[in-house]
């Protein structure tokens, strides 16, 4: 399973000149049934400004399913944004990514996304497809 974070299909939606080739190209390598997202990315699609109009068609056309969150993940997500903060880490919007990342660990999922870097720090045992 690969879970798909929120900038790849974004890049997809947009358009993206420089990001829309690379991401388009990773979701079409996957297998049938493969492509999946949790109720988090869900949420930053709906609240981005640049939403699809009808987001389900959107997700259906690309082939790609909504998976829940378990508890481990959630913990896991908990953890890691306490250990963000001990490290001085000071932005608000990153629990959005320690969620997402936590899913890919705790379920052993691949996780596609063009923003690595906060997921090998606090997700290493992760297998990242990224630039």
């Amino acid at each position: 399973m690969i879970l798909v974070d929120t900038n790849v299909l974004l890049d997809i939606y947009r358009a993206d000149a420089i990001w829309m080739p690379w991401s388009l190209q990773h979701l079409q390598q996957a297998k049938p049934g493969q492509l999946a997202i949790n109720m988090v990315v869900y949420a930053e699609l709906a609240g981005h400004p640049a939403e699809p109009a009808n987001l389900d068609e959107f997700l259906e056309m690309l082939d790609i399913q909504m998976l829940e969150l378990p508890r481990s993940a959630a913990r896991l997500a908990g953890l890691a944004f306490r250990s963000y903060r001990q490290r001085g880490g000071t932005k608000t919007g990153v629990l959005p990514d320690f969620f997402i990342g936590a899913h890919a660990q705790a379920e052993g999922y691949k996780l596609l996304t063009r923003d690595a870097g906060r997921y090998k720090t606090y997700f290493p045992k992760i297998k990242l497809i990224c630039p």
